[in-house]
């Protein structure tokens, strides 16, 4: 007979059932939050990854290299330099000389960029209220705790 830490670990089969829907249900979840955040991006002109990108160079508070983006968004140079094109073809970042190295190229959030910022998180804040708009603040508070513990 194992011991019982070896049972323990494993779940009935009626708990794998709760936990295949429980995941099923946050993929369903998942999709729903994925498609109404392109519903409130589109009429903006924006793309997830712009706006990954917004809110890193946001975040950072002062001009960042190209490299440092890339870097803290994961993805190769060539991809954080196409998306910053496209920013600044729309005048939501500027791009200067680094001060620190003339060769390189920083690259900051400019003021049009912010009110799009703005205007995301507030349409995001509407959408999400619709979204969550049948559960009572003790119910959220609860949803939220619970989705810590599984992040």
């Amino acid at each position: 007979m194992p011991p019982p830490s070896a049972n323990a670990a494993r779940p009935p089969s009626a708990d794998g059932e709760l936990v295949g829907e429980v995941a099923e249900l946050l993929h369903t979840v998942a999709r729903r939050l994925r498609r109404d955040a392109w519903s409130v991006l589109e009429p903006l002109g924006v793309t997830p990854a712009q706006l990954r990108a917004l809110r890193t160079l946001e975040s950072c508070g002062r001009p960042v290299r190209m490299s440092e983006l890339a870097d803290r968004l994961g993805v190769a140079r060539r991809s954080a330099t196409s998306v910053v094109d496209e920013l600044g073809g729309r005048k939501l970042v500027e791009r200067s000389d680094d001060p620190t190295d003339r060769r390189a190229t920083a690259v900051a959030v400019i003021p049009a960029g912010r009110h799009l910022l703005a205007a995301v998180s507030r349409r995001r804040v509407e959408s999400l209220a619709t979204l969550a708009g049948g559960l009572s603040p003790s119910q959220l508070r609860q949803l939220r705790n619970l989705l810590r513990r599984l992040a």
